[in-house]
């Protein structure tokens, strides 16, 4: 006959008694277990997937899309280089997955590979070029987007959106969903307790805009309150303070960026760092120049 320790039969009774008291919340109703002391346990066991039923989603990255984007914005790129170089062309445009443009004087080929070379920023990996920059005999100049550094720029793009599903999951207030990349474009998303599919692929799907206004400072915030605000302008609420007057008309859409991440400044404080296109800077310069 076995005879175990006093102490060992305390300690696995007090062991059981300890697991049952945080399993109690689990069997409560909600109405008791809100009216229960508050150094007792309030926390439910979180079930997974498998046993409380949830949703499950499986995303894809649609790269040929971001690639098509990058060389519409290469295109608008070489345009506004150029110009902005007052270097004379014409035939811009894409042959495939390459951007051509054909210098029409043959003195200014050179001046143009130089300033378009100023386009072959590292891309997100940080060891591949954006952009692969070729003369031709004809006085065409190609430029193309490597595969290394489209996958870069692909991984980058799955990285972001994996933190972008985590946010807008995390405001449906589901508790400890899963959201890990598979394979190279790929996320998986695992929310239990959320039995509605569609709800969960409406929050991932929502479309954010981004706008660059400039604000109005002849109107005071008497006037914004009281609405007497010009035409070509609106309030807009902000996070501390008087709500801000700012024109209708954006100065630069979100269109035109390129890249968007997290940074840090010379003063180590966190910042958002971006990037436009072409047209984007221009616009963007302008507008800071003029103001």
């Amino acid at each position: 006959m076995l005879i175990f320790a006093r102490w060992k039969v305390i300690l696995c009774v007090l062991a059981i008694l300890f697991g049952l008291v945080f399993t109690v919340p689990n069997i409560l109703p909600a109405n008791v277990l809100a009216s229960a002391p508050s150094w007792a346990p309030h926390q439910k066991l979180n079930l997974g997937l498998d046993l409380q039923g949830g949703s499950y989603l499986l995303l894809e990255v649609d790269t040929a899309a971001l690639k098509a984007e990058k060389l519409t914005n290469l295109v608008e790129d070489v345009r506004t280089t150029l110009r902005g170089q007052q270097i004379v062309f014409s035939g811009l445009g894409l042959t495939g997955q390459v951007v051509t443009v054909r210098i029409t004087d043959p003195t200014q080929v050179k001046p143009a590979l130089q300033a378009l070379q100023k386009l072959a920023v590292p891309a997100a990996g940080g060891v591949a070029r954006e952009v692969q920059v070729g003369a031709q005999p004809d006085q065409t100049i190609t430029l193309s987007i490597p595969d290394q550094a489209m996958t870069a720029d692909s991984a980058d793009a799955v990285t972001q959106d994996i933190e972008i599903v985590r946010r807008r999951i995390d405001s449906l207030g589901t508790r400890e969903p899963s959201i890990v990349q598979q394979g190279v474009d790929r996320i998986v998303v695992e929310a239990p307790g959320e039995s509605d599919p569609e709800k969960l692929k409406a929050v991932i799907g929502q479309t954010a805009k981004l706008t660059f206004q400039m604000v109005d400072d002849s109107v005071s915030p008497q006037e914004a309150a009281a609405g007497l605000v010009p035409p070509d302008d609106q309030v807009l609420p902000a996070d501390e303070g008087p709500p801000l007057v700012v024109k209708r008309l954006a100065v630069v859409s979100g269109e035109m960026l390129t890249d968007a991440r997290q940074a840090f400044d010379q003063n180590g404080q966190p910042c958002i760092s971006f990037r436009f296109n072409g047209a984007g800077a221009k616009r963007f310069a302008d507008t800071t120049m003029q103001n």
